[in-house]
């Protein structure tokens, strides 16, 4: 299957594909508490910047992996370049290459055998092979006059335990056993240990603390939260919390506890990745679209509770499951009026709408579109014929899952797609999952033919399958929305929940579907997904039969 962009309405849709410009950044010794160090001070040695020739390079992966195996078979000889210790000895972690060839690589430093915390180096090399320096996280000597511990493992941890319960919660645990390390990022570098406490935040937010103790006296040297938040001010979701980082005097919008999730201005353009959002006071947004952080506020937090519904209702580790982000861009042209996937940049792109005053940026969007990936990464459904309206359909269903489980007061779960975005221009819903038919194009039911349509339009027959699957037919009332949904065959149907009914599609769609699955195979794939999970002779598969027969597929 080639790479696509898919978007979250018809018509308007731009079904282009585009290529993010790789975003070069010079190397520099910034803080590492995400990865467990900390930086001191650095030497005054730093590699020229603000040329062309200065820009990183992409590696390929082959390349990148050549240019590590090298610096590792190098790394006794570069220590005693850097007049090291005897008991010192360099790990290689990274390697940037610029255009002119320069090369920057990342060391971790041991002494006697242990990690040194705040001992990471990077030295700076011409395409030659000339030294042009050093950039140190700490200048202090590495040394300690003994590596036995005082205090017992099993003290500090208890200790840091006790220290981490204010902000991790009550309920903080230890992720792994205190591991002995060398703190050398303040002061005179001493032996201690390092334990790693998570919990969760009083916002809610999750909360990996480290703290690290003096392994001769028990004091406790130093605690950081690893995963930092800011709050803002959305359009369509208000105020919430969002991932920040920070640097130097700045604040990025960076969600290091969510796979490195960013969210970039494209400031009206239509190539490239954009800006990077900074602030001062970590507080971003006004909740108005007259500033550009709003948006970015929305699409940020959108992107996180729909990571946090992935991992902790799907069992799923990002998109892709290997711990990695997309990253999302605002702002995107003028007067757009939609949002887009795109696989090429593995991305997520928004629009600010009529007049660039509404942009479509609500949860359910957000969640639509990062879940365009989901099935990207899985089923690959085609956007296509059947395919194409399963795919569209797939994207609906999780972006309503994720509006439910971020339970956010301003916009509440409901069974209605883009409710928030007034698409339209008098406040109704882009789509309706109990009878898609109220929106003017989307099909109540399955029919010959159907798959020659719009996607948007077919993907009305599974949305309408889920809502019976989840909620059952008939007139209701949920969360002060009154739905009521029909069946083609006229029997009523008893629904057996969203979550029963979310676990079901995921399942299918994982594990069953595939690039040309139709409706009817659809139908299939979802009763091996409820026999599998629930039995063949379970009230959840006996009522999935039903809702495919209520949608006619049969």
């Amino acid at each position: 299957m080639d790479s696509r962009s898919t978007s979250v309405i018809s018509g308007l849709s731009r079904h282009r594909r585009r290529t993010a410009l790789a975003a070069g950044a010079a190397t520099v010794a910034a803080s590492l508490l995400a990865a467990g160090f900390t930086t001191g001070s650095a030497d005054a040695a730093t590699p020229k910047s603000g040329t062309t020739g200065a820009q990183t390079l992409t590696l390929s992966a082959s390349a990148r992996a050549e240019l590590l195996r090298e610096a590792g078979a190098t790394t006794a000889s570069t220590a005693r370049s850097l007049g090291l210790g005897g008991k010192e000895k360099l790990v290689v972690r990274d390697v940037v290459k610029d255009a002119d060839g320069t090369l920057h690589t990342r060391y971790e430093r041991t002494y006697a055998g242990l990690p040194i915390l705040g001992g990471d180096l990077v030295v700076h090399e011409s395409a030659s092979g000339a030294s042009e320096g050093v950039t140190k996280a700490t200048d202090a000597k590495i040394a300690v006059s003994d590596t036995r511990a005082a205090i017992a493992s099993s003290s500090a941890q208890r200790s840091a335990l006790r220290a981490a319960k204010s902000s991790a919660g009550s309920a903080a645990t230890t992720e792994r056993a205190p591991r002995k390390v060398i703190w050398a990022a303040t002061g005179k570098p001493v032996l201690a240990w390092e334990t790693v406490v998570s919990g969760v935040q009083k916002d809610g937010t999750p909360s990996r603390k480290h703290i690290i103790t003096d392994a001769d006296s028990g004091k406790e040297l130093y605690s950081y939260e690893a995963i930092e938040t800011g709050s803002g001010t959305g359009q369509h979701n208000g105020k919430v919390t969002v991932g920040s980082v920070k640097s130097g005097s700045q604040w990025l919008l960076k969600d290091t506890a969510r796979g490195g999730h960013m969210t970039y201005n494209l400031k009206h353009k239509e190539e490239g990745k954009g800006s990077k959002f900074w602030d001062a006071n970590n507080v971003w947004g006004n909740g108005k679209p007259t500033i550009a952080q709003t948006a970015a506020v929305d699409v940020h937090y959108g992107a996180a509770m729909t990571w946090d519904y992935y991992k902790k209702v799907l069992h799923r580790n990002g998109i892709r499951n290997n711990g990695k982000a997309a990253y999302s861009r605002v702002h995107f042209s003028t007067a757009y009026v939609n949002a887009f996937w795109d696989d090429e940049c593995f991305c997520m792109t928004y629009g600010d709408g009529e007049n660039d005053k509404n942009p479509l940026t609500s949860l359910d969007v957000a969640g639509h579109e990062m879940s365009h990936g989901l099935t990207s990464a899985t089923a690959n459904l085609e956007y296509s014929g059947e395919s194409g309206g399963l795919n569209e359909a797939t994207s609906d269903i999780f972006g309503t899952a994720v509006e439910f489980y971020a339970k956010n007061a301003k916009d509440p779960g409901d069974y209605l797609i883009g409710e928030k975005i007034d698409i339209n221009g008098d406040g109704t819903p882009l789509r309706y999952m109990d009878k898609p038919s109220k929106d003017g194009l989307s099909y109540d039911y399955w029919k010959r033919g159907v798959g020659d349509d719009d996607p948007h339009f077919t993907s009305g027959i599974a949305n309408h399958f889920f809502f019976l699957l989840a909620e059952g037919s008939g007139r209701k009332v949920i969360g002060g929305v009154t739905y009521d949904s029909p069946t083609k065959d006229g029997r009523t149907v008893k629904g057996i929940g969203r979550a029963k009914a979310e676990k079901i599609w995921y399942k299918a769609l994982t594990t069953y579907m595939t690039s040309t699955t139709n409706y009817a195979k659809a139908r299939t794939a979802t009763l091996k997904a409820a026999k599998a999970l629930y039995g063949a002779s379970s009230t959840e598969y006996k009522t999935v039969d039903k809702a495919w027969g209520g949608v006619n597929v049969t």
